[in-house]
């Protein structure tokens, strides 16, 4: 399967690695990094070499508690990255926004995938889409991140989160985003309680039936932390473990900050679906 980044493919033939590259000051684990975009470009360039098929630029921090950021700070951010990225790399460059001019102004400097944790809903963010000609990732995000994790409630967040994300993409359709350029997210940490998260990767199997490939974002997240009581920085056996499942109940996409280990936990995941396909073959 191959999704069409504005003229660059994204080959899911195999689970793909999505780079984290958060050019913020403030991101939950790795923020101040790479303000410096020398910083950025040298860690995109290993994340690519390590085995990532997109990079994801990201210039607001969607944290848990984050204040939001002016349009024009998160332009000066992430513009001279996404050009400079997109004329030195083959993999198509993603960006994290949720603002129509920013998607705008970095699919005009070379991103050909839009990576939105509010799914499209802020006003003309479904036109810039459909006319910028770039891929999209539709996000499920109860409330916003100053408040999402007071008290988020469902009664079936797996059901739930799929009705969401299901409008989501007929809405998306109808406005002449192709499907085969739409992937969807259920969110990870954005308005869920460890609980919540838990069953999502239990069954995430299920959103297979969206018809679109399924992005998960799970690298560093506090379910993992609180699971295992670790904090951020000691969370990539956790990280990789979830990584692992993730492939194997049906992601296709896996973002990830670590993207040497999470290449390898996604093979493993991929080779044990494709030995449960060949045994039900034999029986």
């Amino acid at each position: 399967m191959l999704i069409d980044c504005h003229g660059r493919s994204l080959n899911l033939g195999t689970p793909a690695v999505m780079g984290v590259l958060n050019v913020t000051p403030d991101s939950f684990s790795d923020g101040g990094r790479f303000v410096d975009p020398e910083a950025a470009m040298r860690h995109a360039h290993r994340m690519v070499a390590d085995g990532a098929g997109i990079i994801d630029v990201g210039g607001e921090s969607t944290r848990p508690g984050a204040a939001p950021v002016e349009e024009s700070a998160e332009l000066e951010r992430i513009l001279p990255v996404v050009e400079r990225l997109a004329g030195e790399l083959q993999v198509p460059i993603s960006v994290d926004t949720s603002k129509p001019e920013v998607m705008r102004r970095a699919i005009a400097a070379g991103a050909g995938f839009v990576n939105d944790v509010n799914a499209l809903r802020a006003d003309g963010a479904i036109e810039t889409v459909a006319s910028g000609g770039a891929a999209v990732c539709l996000m499920h995000m109860q409330g916003e991140p100053r408040s999402m994790q007071q008290a988020p409630h469902y009664d079936d967040v797996v059901s739930e989160v799929k009705e969401f994300l299901a409008d989501r993409i007929r809405l998306c359709i109808a406005a002449g985003i192709p499907r085969d350029r739409i992937v969807a997210d259920p969110g990870f940490g954005f308005g869920k309680t460890s609980a919540h998260n838990w069953a999502l990767l239990a069954r995430l199997r299920e959103f297979r039936t969206l018809g679109v490939p399924i992005l998960v974002g799970l690298s560093r997240k506090s379910f993992i932390g609180t699971l295992l009581d670790k904090p951020t920085v000691q969370r990539l056996s956790g990280s990789l473990a979830v990584a692992g499942i993730a492939v194997y109940n049906g992601a296709d996409i896996v973002r990830a900050h670590d993207v040497a280990p999470t290449v390898d936990a996604a093979r493993v995941g991929h080779a044990a679906v494709a030995g449960l396909r060949e045994r039900q073959i034999s029986l």
